[in-house]
């Protein structure tokens, strides 16, 4: 027995019966009733599955208006519910209107026992088909603001980040592409996101994707997904980045780290929306808002040929300039207040603070990590507390520069972390210079700076 709720609207007592005895062997609840005024005082009303509802109720009117007239009061009470309609009066155009006013199906009087019932369980698989979307829907919305929250924060309030904020605020409304630079640490993402939080595309999902961790040979996979068999561990088919943003806001950090090989697909993308999976030949179209970010000098990589100058073009509508740290001083106490809080909860060491002489110590370096080296030396200096006052030897802050190679690193790794960030001060942050200078692979490079500084 099909657990559904039926209601069976008819001025004639005999069909109400009938339809009684033959529904009540199929579906769980089965009511009827007489007069169609009664529906306002029907009780859990909205709870009703399916409602048969005849087309005509006062003697010798045979017009149909008064069903349609029922049928848009139902339909504003519980729009949800499917409606069949009932008439002895069979005609075409009063079943097209019917349908067109929102009922499901039409029934003509007397009628077919099995067509009945057919007609019946298809109004029945409509409506839970209805549930399963409307269900769906709900939780993909779920899903949508899981994603989307962002437990990190823009803090501060310099003249430098609040220029920056009033362009975000200025461009967001817009689907234009946008490039963020800056150096490693000043928090582009964070950028990024609130050019998605104020846009009108923040109700759907927001993507990142860390272009310098993808290998060439899986750089279309990833973005662009791919079909079953297509490759050896294809076992299923999958969408790529591009696709799972549709709707939303894909942001691709680090572009200025990809081959001219993946520039040139990914700027085919880019022109047309449209992408195709791997091991396929169907496009794909995809509405997304792209946001790029990195940390490399773009334009001296177009004079020196390492970046297409189309791409570049393409990926620039508006440029966002996110300044360091050192260009934001007072921000610095702000932010070292907002991780002190954050840190001292964490680890629970409350009523910790700073003294002046550390808060000195803080506003008068340089930072060349950023925002990111001032979280983690706030957190180191709460791990390592032991009083309730963090001094100036609380934290350990050296003069950009000050290590050598000669008389500073103790370690392979620490030496491997020097030479490479001395090849890419040298290339102005490119990370296929730097890597080639020394010898080693650009994923080698980026994945030994990735295991240094995991939120890179």
């Amino acid at each position: 027995m099909i657990d559904a709720k039926i209601l069976v609207i008819d001025d004639t007592k005999s069909v109400l019966s009938a339809l009684e005895i033959l529904l009540q062997f199929e579906y769980k609840s089965v009511k009827t009733i007489s007069n169609p005024n009664q529906i306002a005082s029907f009780p859990n009303f909205s709870e009703l599955d399916i409602i048969l509802l005849d087309m005509n109720f006062s003697a010798g009117v045979n017009t149909g208006n008064e069903g349609l007239y029922w049928l848009r009061e139902i339909k504003k009470k519980a729009s949800h519910i499917s409606v069949i309609m009932m008439t002895a009066y069979g005609a075409v155009d009063l079943a097209v209107k019917a349908l067109k006013e929102g009922a499901s199906d039409f029934v003509l009087k007397p009628w077919n026992n099995e067509r009945l019932l057919a007609t019946v369980k298809s109004a029945y698989e409509l409506r839970q088909t209805q549930k399963e979307v409307k269900q769906l829907k709900q939780k993909e919305s779920n899903l949508k603001q899981v994603i989307n929250q962002n437990k990190n924060y823009i803090i501060g309030n310099s003249k430098a980040l609040n220029q920056v904020l009033n362009l975000v605020q200025k461009v967001a409304k817009t689907d234009v592409n946008v490039l963020i630079t800056g150096e490693n640490g000043t928090g582009k993402e964070l950028i990024a996101r609130e050019l998605h939080k104020l846009s009108a595309r923040n109700n759907e999902v927001f993507i990142s994707v860390d272009m310098g961790s993808i290998s060439e040979n899986l750089f279309e996979s990833e973005l662009f997904g791919h079909v079953k068999g297509s490759f050896t561990d294809a076992k299923e088919d999958r969408a790529g980045k591009f696709e799972a943003a549709s709707g939303g806001t894909l942001f691709l950090d680090e572009i200025g780290n990809l081959s001219l090989q993946m520039q040139a697909k990914l700027l085919s993308v880019i022109q047309n929306r449209v992408v195709v999976r791997v091991g396929s030949n169907k496009p794909i179209p995809v509405d997304i808002r792209l946001v790029c970010a990195t940390n490399c000098n773009l334009d001296q990589m177009v004079a020196d040929g390492l970046f297409r100058e189309d791409l570049l073009y393409r990926i620039n509508t508006i440029r966002v300039e996110v300044p360091p740290l050192r260009d934001r001083e007072n921000d610095i106490l702000v932010l070292a207040d907002f991780y002190l809080n954050k840190f001292t909860h964490k680890y629970g060491k409350a009523g910790l603070k700073i003294n002046q002489l550390a808060q000195e110590k803080l506003m008068g370096y340089a930072w060349p990590g950023n925002i990111r080296e001032l979280l983690h030396t706030i957190e180191r200096a709460v791990i390592l507390s032991e009083g309730n006052v963090l001094k100036p030897t609380d934290f350990l802050l050296a003069p950009k520069n000050s290590v050598s190679i000669e008389n500073g690193p103790n370690t392979l790794e620490e030496m491997e972390i020097l030479m490479i960030n001395k090849a890419l001060d040298q290339h102005d942050g490119n990370y296929s210079a730097a890597a080639e200078q020394l010898g080693i692979s650009r994923q080698t490079l980026y994945n030994k700076l990735k295991k240094k500084s995991p939120n890179l």
